[in-house]
């Protein structure tokens, strides 16, 4: 009910507003119908001229709607809410602004609030477009006793968003020509990372608790019903073997990533050799393609073919990719190490001709903990941070990892600087 007294005080004040300003017309129009009235002239005469000043008079007033409409619009060089200087300040802002009145009436909108909350209009209700319970009741309290107040304010559409939303008074003014500011800080990135940081927290947790609790579960029969057993103490004892050193392999990426996260703020500077870096990675796994039985093809450009970069940290980035290719292609037999310049940029990329990714995992590839398949990445001692380490490293230099791949037929990833 509150929210349709404030729209018809709205509807009511803005027809009285255009009488005003329509005042000197009317008051003309009357003055000359007095006088043709009065002036004996005959009867048709009179109405003529009656209907001629009738007509002026409503196509005068049907002109302040429209010099209105632009003021709603533009929203600048309008004394009664703040100085020009202040609205041109405020346009500037990269906060949402709004300025209302004591009913709730829009007086002004910064180019920022009109992005983010469409459509926003001078002259229109307030908590007709904020219908949020806290909006609400942010909005009506600090009119009802003028102390300022916060808000967490939350916006599903288009986007989610996440807002501080602030309402102070503005003046000390009486009744309704109090003006109050509404404002918003945007939280979303704030709330994006302490979700990301909760996540992390709790997949670490889950991936560091499954093998303690294999070694506690192994260590407890150890020392009870397998003390005497020979046989079973070392295959327990290789298995525990095992267990531990999937946690010192996830520490150790663990750690990777922290070290590239504290490091993501620093340019890189030095000339770093890509067909040196890849001959390099390629050499020292050639022992594993050997056991898993892979062929290395190698197709890189003749050197030097330099990038700015961390030579160490590039060779981390083309090991996890080229010992994934293994592993994870290894029934395709070979991998293509390909490095080469297309017009202005270098591109490297490993290529498997393995079983491929399905379409709806290429997105989140490099999501922290994440698995095409569990069974198949804990087989082959992955951790699940590969690629997320990949994907850090490559935003620190100012590349990026593109993925191709069809089921049946392989995968390719290129680094593109």
């Amino acid at each position: 009910m509150r929210i349709w007294r404030l729209k018809s005080r709205t509807l009511w004040r803005r027809a009285v507003e255009r009488l005003i300003q329509a005042r000197f017309v009317l008051g003309v129009a009357a003055f000359i119908t007095a006088l043709v009235l009065n002036s004996g002239a005959s009867w048709w005469l009179s109405f003529s001229i009656l209907m001629l000043v009738l007509l002026a008079v409503v196509m005068l007033s049907a002109a302040f709607p429209r010099t209105m409409a632009r003021q709603t619009d533009t929203n600048i060089h309008d004394p009664a809410i703040f100085s020009l200087s202040g609205q041109q300040l405020a346009a500037q802002l990269p906060d949402p602004l709004i300025i209302f009145d004591h009913e709730g009436t829009i007086l002004y909108v910064n180019p920022a609030a009109n992005n983010a909350f469409p459509p926003l209009a001078r002259g229109g209700a307030l908590l007709m477009h904020f219908r949020a319970p806290e909006m609400q009741t942010l909005v009506q309290s600090v009119v009802a006793d003028a102390m300022a107040r916060s808000v967490d304010y939350f916006e599903r559409v288009p986007v989610e968003r996440w807002y501080r939303a602030t309402v102070l008074l503005l003046d000390q003014a009486g009744g309704a020509d109090r003006q109050y500011l509404l404002s918003f800080r945007d939280q979303t990135e704030a709330h994006r990372l302490e979700r990301m940081r909760s996540d992390f927290i709790a997949n670490a947790s889950h991936e560091l608790r499954t093998p303690l609790a294999s070694l506690s579960g192994f260590i407890e029969t150890l020392r009870g019903p397998a003390r005497n057993d020979e046989a079973a103490r070392d295959n327990f004892l290789q298995i525990m073997q095992k267990q531990a050193e999937r946690m010192a392999r996830l520490i150790d990426d663990l750690l990777s990533l922290s070290r590239i996260e504290m490091k993501a703020h620093i340019a890189v500077k030095d000339q770093v050799d890509l067909a040196v870096v890849l001959n390099h990675v390629a050499d020292s796994l050639s022992p594993l393609a050997a056991e898993l039985g892979v062929e290395f093809e190698r197709n890189i450009d003749a050197g030097p073919i330099n990038v700015l970069g961390d030579r160490d940290e590039l060779t981390q980035v083309f090991q996890n990719l080229l010992e994934n290719a293994c592993k994870y292609g290894q029934s395709g037999k070979k991998i293509i190490i390909e490095l080469k310049r297309e017009g202005g940029a270098i591109k490297a990329t490993i290529q498997d001709f393995g079983p491929g990714i399905p379409d709806e995992h290429i997105p989140r590839l490099t999501e922290r903990f994440y698995r095409v398949s569990l069974e198949t990445s804990r087989a082959q001692k992955g951790t699940g941070l590969g690629l997320a380490i990949v994907k850090h490293i490559l935003t620190r230099h100012r590349a990026r990892l593109i993925v191709r791949s069809k089921v049946g037929e392989g995968s390719s990833f290129t680094v593109a600087f």
